[in-house]
């Protein structure tokens, strides 16, 4: 199975000024305060109690990260003093001016197209982690620094290990918009007002909603009724909307009011007409799709068995993940017993390139990330 690519960045300088009673550690000027004081810095040992609790939580499974980091303190000797195999794709400078460090390592984190974003630090980090990243990729904070007001911080460097193991065994884990706050810069000396500067998506354990479950367990019925509901309410009026087959497409299908077939690839276009089991050489002429597909109960399989029509051609033309809406209930994702979902389009470079994280439209305003794989083991 290709491993989960993840990115590690520690902010060196968090935590500094907590003990010695500087509110903070943002700046140099604080910093050097800090250091005078005697204050320790943090983040180091943060990121190493995570990645050790998160070796013993996968175990012999290990080898399903493949790290991505920065130099030296700020991701590299962590990973390395603990063992971790990894790849340096950024280096700071000397020493770390912390906020533009962080900002081109989160850069250099999205070019190699990470499935999450580990980052160790405060509010301060994560401040310049939604200015370089915004939610194009979900992150997850580890608490190293002073100042703890944001929402996208792990309870512990303990959690956020379990989290993560979570996404490489098959848990269930959502992506949740989490506010990024921290102390307004332009308040009055002395004062404490704190802001909300924006959001970031980030990874929670996640378990059933109240609105579908009945006596501790999904109804897939009242499951399904919600994800057509969410797919209705999101669907744009200006795109050619390609429908894969199964139970769960033909209740979105109904409900976007197509006399849809079970086990065919349909179209509802942009100008409101229908066009019924179309071919793979049908689909790729579409100029500007939008894929609603589920997987197969049990084997898991996304592409390659049953939907042959989603041709590798096809699958090319989307921009991804925007392009893809994957559609399933947690019953259904049940009878996999966390094994990954599955690729088999013919097309060995494109498996390998789609392996990843997938989000999965499980309900009303409800997603998972889960594993995506060209094998099962």
């Amino acid at each position: 199975m290709k491993p989960l690519k993840l990115g590690l960045l520690v902010n060196p300088v968090a935590g500094i000024g907590g003990a010695v009673a500087l509110k903070g550690s943002d700046g140099a000027d604080l910093q050097a305060e800090a250091r005078q004081r005697g204050g320790q810095y943090l983040a180091a040992d943060r990121a190493g109690e995570f990645l050790d609790h998160l070796r013993n939580h996968l175990e012999a499974a290990a080898n399903q990260l493949h790290w991505v980091t920065a130099a030296a303190p700020m991701g590299a000797q962590c990973l390395q003093e603990r063992g971790w195999q990894h790849e340096v794709i950024v280096s700071p400078t000397a020493p770390t001016t912390a906020a533009a460090d962080t900002q081109r390592a989160v850069h250099a984190c999205l070019e190699e197209s990470v499935d999450l974003l580990v980052f160790v630090g405060g509010d301060g980090t994560a401040r310049d982690v939604l200015t370089a990243a915004g939610t194009q990729v979900p992150v997850l904070g580890v608490p190293a620094g002073v100042k703890m007001h944001s929402g996208v911080f792990a309870v512990s460097p303990r959690t956020a290990a379990l989290l993560v193991a979570q996404l490489v065994q098959g848990g269930w884990v959502a992506p949740v918009l989490r506010e990024v706050r921290d102390y307004d810069p332009a308040s009055p000396s002395g004062e404490m007002h704190i802001q909300s500067f924006g959001e970031l998506l980030v990874p929670e354990i996640s378990g059933y909603l109240q609105q579908t479950k009945v006596g501790g367990k999904e109804s897939e019925p009242l499951a399904v009724q919600d994800i057509c509901a969410q797919i209705e309410e999101l669907l744009p009026p200006d795109r050619d909307v390609v429908l894969g087959p199964g139970s769960t497409c033909l209740a979105i299908k109904q409900t976007l009011g197509l006399d849809g077939t079970l086990r065919g690839v349909d179209v509802k276009t942009q100008a409101g007409e229908t066009l019924l089991d179309v071919t793979a050489a049908q689909l790729e002429t579409i100029e500007r799709p939008l894929l609603v597909v589920s997987f197969s109960r049990g084997q898991g399989f996304l592409f390659g068995r049953g939907n042959q029509q989603i041709s590798a051609a096809f699958l090319r033309k989307l921009h991804w993940p925007d392009d893809v809406w994957v559609v399933g209930t947690r019953t259904k994702l049940n009878t996999l017993a966390q094994r990954p979902l599955l690729l088999d389009t013919g097309d060995a470079s494109l498996d390998e390139h789609l392996s990843g994280l997938v989000a999965i439209i499980s309900g009303y305003e409800d997603r998972l990330l889960y594993r995506l794989s060209a094998t099962a083991s």
